[in-house]
């Protein structure tokens, strides 16, 4: 097993911030929107630097949707801001019609994703938005797995022309892929390379996938991880080579089961290469007030649980 250290833990989050202040620097056509969250969603620098580049919409999300799409008319990249669950279930008619629809090039950026919200509880952890964004035409969905990776991808879409949905989260995480990386859009990374299982994981259950494939290795079970950060387009490639060399799978995701990227890994291997897939994510039930690492236990997103996902599809329990 590739050992993985880290020195700092940060939240996804500020690895937006960070990538869209540079973006500030680097694409004078780079627009920040946001629905009265400028701090949480850590757009201060890029404030600073560009007060011109910044449209404050207030508590009203459709309407900054509609802004988004109206300023890509005249050439901006409109980056649009706020919660998860207030970026996608509030306003998925406006991104449909006035996005999608019409493949306007509007970045829609997410934080406080899944259930690692905490406190805020149910209302606000929304556990649907991969599988709502992914099944719209046009849209990419990328959900980096730390502070680097959030921060490359947030650079990176930039340059992408058309809809993108970027998906980040609140609680600070470790800090383990480089500084220096180049993201590429729909194509996976194999964080590890092994015989016997592959695991397929994104945003925050990647580290909890890399400790899964620690307490494995001592076992004797050697797991190919591979990050899926890009849900939509699907690296299908990197799936079924992975697949083909071990017989076996499990997807790992802070989000509900259905709709989610195990939804997407067994659409693949169905289609092209029937074998078992187990699934760690939240099954069929909404969120609840408590600390990250309260729910994370309590949904069973957790290095153990994958463990024992990987050990039933295997075989072995």
């Amino acid at each position: 097993m590739k050992k993985y250290e880290y020195t700092e833990k940060k939240d996804t989050r500020s690895g937006f911030g960070a990538g869209i202040a540079e973006l500030g620097k680097t694409h004078p056509n780079v627009v920040a929107l946001t629905a009265d969250l400028a701090g949480s969603l850590k757009l201060e620098a890029f404030i600073k630097d560009n007060p011109e580049r910044f449209v404050q919409c207030g508590i009203a999300e459709a309407n900054m949707i509609g802004v988004s799409a109206g300023l890509t008319i005249g050439g901006h990249i409109p980056f649009a801001t706020t919660f998860a669950n207030f970026a996608t279930g509030r306003v998925y008619d406006q991104i449909r019609q006035s996005v999608a629809y019409s493949n306007k090039n509007v970045k829609i950026c997410a934080s406080h994703a899944g259930v690692t919200l905490g406190e805020d509880g149910a209302t606000h952890q929304i556990l649907e938005d991969l599988g709502m964004m992914k099944m719209l035409p046009n849209m990419t969905v990328i959900n980096p797995c730390d502070y680097n990776q959030t921060k490359a991808a947030t650079i990176a879409i930039a340059d992408h022309v058309g809809p993108v949905y970027l998906r980040f989260g609140r609680p600070v995480i470790p800090v383990f892929t480089p500084a220096d990386q180049k993201f590429e859009i729909g194509k996976a990374w194999t964080v590890n390379e092994g015989s016997d299982v592959s695991i397929f994981c994104t945003g925050h259950l990647v580290w909890e996938s890399i400790k899964a494939g620690e307490i494995l290795a001592a076992e004797g079970i050697e797991a190919d991880i591979i990050n899926i950060h890009t849900i939509k387009p699907l690296d299908e490639e990197a799936i079924l080579a992975s697949v083909k060399k071990t017989g076996c799978a499990v997807s790992a995701e802070e989000h509900m089961i259905s709709g989610g990227l195990g939804d997407s890994v067994a659409h693949v291997l169905a289609q092209n290469f029937p074998a078992p897939l187990e699934y760690v994510g939240v099954h069929d039930t909404f969120g609840e007030s408590g600390t990250p690492d309260q729910l994370m236990q309590k949904y069973g997103l957790t290095a153990d649980k994958i463990v024992e996902q990987v050990k039933k599809v295997m075989g072995r329990k």
